[in-house]
């Protein structure tokens, strides 16, 4: 697998910024196919820094509904992998660089 295919976006959100002060973690949405020795590598060469440690969740797909004119619509997000990274002491990834 390309390294380019591993980290699909960051995850921004309040439980993330969070973990991202308190204990020097960041969070990623990845490719389900990655393992951790890939992710843990790919973050390393796109942010030139060194990761302690990686903790990977599979989400699962979530069912949503919704009442329109043309009547009632059943569909599906589909499922995800999500990686939360930790980064060694003294280091830290600018999320908001490129913004």
């Amino acid at each position: 697998m390309k390294q380019t295919d591993i980290l699909i976006k960051p995850i921004v959100s309040e439980k993330s910024n969070g973990l991202s002060e308190k204990r020097n973690t960041f969070t990623f949405r990845v490719n389900r196919k990655a393992n951790k020795l890939e992710i843990k590598k790919a973050v390393e060469e796109f942010y030139n820094v060194k990761v302690a440690d990686v903790h990977t969740a599979v989400l699962p797909r979530k069912a949503k509904n919704r009442f329109t004119k043309a009547g009632y619509i059943q569909g599906s997000k589909p499922a995800y992998k999500k990686a939360y990274v930790t980064v060694a002491e003294g280091e830290t990834i600018d999320l908001y660089s490129n913004v």
